[in-house]
């Protein structure tokens, strides 16, 4: 920790001499501490199960620098539940990590090469999305080629290895051995669309020996491709968005899967917005053994979709029955004060039994926010689910008994130096 606040201070004191000419460099922070309430969230609760209360709290140092040409990025994070360590600490090497890294120079004014460790958040982030919910959110280490003239392109090319450097294996503890995206985007008046495709590389043992001992590995490749299509007009939105997954999984079965996402906005008075929408993720039955057709989202902030409670494709529900999620959004904005309520009815895309229902849920979620001012804001919120008898099931517990979530948080964004 020290070492890493000597390095940033004489960064700073750099920048801060080189940034007076056509040059803008800021330091800023975030305090973001939120407690949390829970008692079944994520997979159901049992019948003598307590609930739990815990705070956690994510802090940061962002060092932003931007030139004719070059910009770069530096995001020093900590990340902690309270009481995770002792009050003498005597050792702080692992409480703070670079969460971004990067630097982006520009060979042309439309063309830029971005190298390094960041955040990717495209669309509405259902494949690829930087998860801001997460105290510890997502970042990737690659080489992210940007073309932005009338239409945007954006390629990038990631590969993971361990530090053993005598073999080829990856052995996480990330979720790619390598990867690689294409993202194109227009805008035309009232339409956005977009085009991703992601090809998806997972490492896969070959030959094991004795002992477990890993001898050679391979990987396993899937593809997902579609388009988001935006239309917005006056005080009506229309978002449509489809993908289709081939290749193969993690266990190297072949992969066919489906996703849908259909989505009408309306803001019928100035504060109030409206969202009624209906979403598809396929799913594998039961008794399907020779395919599998179970859509995965990969890398988005899942928590934005199906509920916050958690239940589906937040570190959970891979491989499985699928979703289908029937959803209505209402939010109210004043000048310093918003308010959201959502309601999920969920079900699944596939059979979990012969005799099973489909019905696995609805999900009501409450939540507020105050700017109490320019560096400080308020948010708190409120989840309940009313579980079907199939979400046992899926989930296990037991879907008679209370499922709650409860949260309150506290952000605070304050710029500490800035050369513009």
């Amino acid at each position: 920790m020290t070492k890493i606040l000597k390095l940033s201070t004489a960064a700073f004191l750099f920048l801060t001499v080189i940034s007076g000419a056509k040059a803008q460099f800021t330091l800023s922070g975030e305090f973001r501490p939120r407690a949390e309430f829970s008692h079944g969230v994520k997979t159901l609760a049992a019948e003598d199960q307590h609930a739990s209360f815990f705070i956690s709290q994510r802090t940061r140092l962002n060092f932003a620098y931007t030139g004719e040409k070059l910009k770069t990025g530096l995001v020093l994070q900590d990340v902690r539940n309270w009481g995770s360590q002792p009050q003498l600490v005597g050792n702080e090497d692992f409480s703070t990590s670079i969460h971004q890294a990067w630097l982006e120079y520009h060979v042309l004014p439309e063309l830029s090469f971005k190298v390094g460790r960041m955040n990717l958040s495209y669309d509405n982030q259902r494949i690829l999305g930087s998860v801001g919910w997460a105290q510890q959110a997502r970042s990737h280490d690659l080489l992210l080629v940007k073309y932005e003239g009338l239409l945007k392109i954006h390629l990038g090319v990631a590969y993971h290895e361990n530090s053993d450097r005598s073999n080829n294996f990856y052995l996480g503890p990330d979720a790619y051995k390598t990867m690689q995206f294409l993202w194109a985007h227009h805008t035309m008046d009232e339409l956005k669309m977009s085009l991703l495709f992601l090809n998806n590389g997972v490492p896969v043992p070959v030959t094991v020996g004795p002992g477990g001992v890993l001898i050679d590995q391979g990987i396993s490749f899937s593809q997902t491709l579609g388009p988001l299509v935006h239309y917005t007009a006056n005080n009506f939105g229309l978002m449509a968005e489809a993908y289709y997954q081939g290749g193969k999984d993690a266990t190297e079965n072949s992969l066919s899967a489906f996703y849908g996402n259909l989505e009408a906005s309306s803001s019928p008075l100035e504060k109030l917005s409206l969202k009624l929408g209906y979403e598809y993720l396929s799913g594998t039955a039961f008794d399907e053994t020779e395919k599998n057709h179970s859509f995965t989202p990969f890398y988005g902030t899942n928590h934005k979709f199906n509920g916050f409670m958690d239940y589906f494709y937040v570190g959970n529900h891979v491989n499985n029955v699928g979703l289908q999620d029937l959803y209505l959004n209402a939010g109210y904005g004043l000048e310093k004060t918003s308010l959201n309520a959502s309601v999920h009815l969920f079900r699944s895309a596939a059979l979990l039994a012969a005799d099973a229902a489909k019905y696995l849920g609805t999900e009501v979620d409450l939540s507020c926010s105050w700017k109490l001012d320019e560096e400080l804001g308020l948010s708190a919120g409120y989840s309940q689910l009313f579980a079907g008898e199939s979400m046992e099931l899926l989930k296990g517990g037991l879907a008679d008994v209370y499922q709650g979530w409860a949260w309150i948080m506290i952000t605070v964004k304050p710029t500490f130096f800035s050369s513009e």
